[in-house]
């Protein structure tokens, strides 16, 4: 069995060459094991994406990105994993039951329309028709978010190496208010009620942009060990992050940390642009092995939360080590491995 997976692609229902069943092939061609659809405020592309998965017997997990609302948590108006706002956190939900769909659409829904007002501010302050230049960039009309990248795709004329220096030098961008960005407690009640795994998406301090469109920065290492305390207080039990984005000694003690707190950990290799490779070198790392088996046990999650989702890793009782063991051989035994 290939030891590469990925559980965070987009696609272009937020922002991606890769149409969801594109990225499905990309991912089977580059050799993944498995794979995994995680569109920001968006969940309308997976359905389109885990039937190409069966179509061509490759096994994929669904979910979604957002930003969530921290400041009136411990965490306060600190830096976390958001370039542009200290009080804004992104978070991914992993595992999403198949049941569950319509249920994230409705709770994404007041997300996307309020993204879509700061949307059009930002193109009036740029001299951008957003209706003309912007949404015809993206899968709007059928489900799909609209995100900064496609105002600076629009201003880019198309080019993605262009796309990564706009962004990177970025300074029209208006900070994303409440409306947009629910309070952290009520995401990870949608998440808990709804046989949902919430993954809080370690960035790191960044020296060097591994998708070129990310400045040199400092996010959560001078208080990582407050914040993972901070995370499962407030109800956190899984971690996502990328072996190719950080240095070893960044990720050992992430992992450390993780480890004391039961966290589960899931890989995320971060796919929006045609220049970034589906495989990530760094998994191939025995260190990381616990991640390919994680992948499996959201997967074994999925399939056991589809029906009923008291059934799902979340709201299974156990160790970490036995619910991991436990969801892994359940989708072993469904794929035959």
């Amino acid at each position: 069995m290939s030891a590469d997976v990925n559980n965070h692609i987009h696609t272009t229902y937020s922002f991606s060459p890769y149409t969801p069943a594109m990225a499905v092939q990309k991912a089977k061609e580059a050799g993944l094991a498995a794979a995994g659809i995680v569109d920001h405020d968006t969940i309308a592309g997976a359905p389109e994406f885990i039937a190409e998965g069966k179509r061509l017997d490759l096994p994929v997990t669904a979910g979604f990105e957002m930003r969530v609302y921290h400041a009136h948590t411990p965490i306060g108006n600190r830096r976390t994993n958001h370039p542009d706002q200290d009080n804004i956190s992104y978070i991914t939900f992993h595992g999403v039951p198949h049941n569950r769909f319509d249920k994230a659409t409705s709770f994404l829904s007041p997300v996307s329309e309020a993204r879509g007002l700061r949307n059009r501010a930002i193109c009036d302050r740029l001299g951008l028709d957003y209706e003309n230049d912007v949404l015809p960039l993206s899968m709007f009309a059928k489900g799909g978010s609209v995100t900064e990248r496609h105002i600076l795709f629009a201003l880019a004329g198309g080019d993605y190496s262009e796309l990564g220096k706009l962004k990177a030098k970025f300074r029209d961008y208006i900070p994303a208010g409440r409306d947009e960005c629910p309070d952290i407690d009520v995401a990870l009640a949608f998440a808990n009620a709804n046989g949902v795994i919430a993954a809080y998406p370690y960035l790191g301090d960044v020296t060097l942009s591994v998708t070129g469109d990310k400045r040199a920065q400092t996010f959560e290492d001078s208080y990582l060990d407050e914040l993972m305390y901070i995370l499962y207080d407030i109800g956190f039990r899984a971690i996502t992050y990328m072996p190719s984005r950080n240095t070893r000694e960044q990720l050992l003690r992430l992992r450390a940390l993780c480890e004391k707190y039961q966290m589960l950990q899931i890989c995320g290799e971060d796919i929006n642009s045609p220049s970034q490779p589906f495989i990530c070198v760094e998994l191939q790392d025995p260190l990381f092995e616990n991640l390919r088996d994680t992948t499996w046990a959201l997967i074994g999650h999925e399939l056991a939360a589809e029906t009923d989702t008291s059934k799902g890793f979340m709201q299974t009782d156990g160790a970490l080590t036995e619910k991991i063991r436990y969801f892994k051989e359940l989708a072993e035994d469904k794929y035959g491995l």
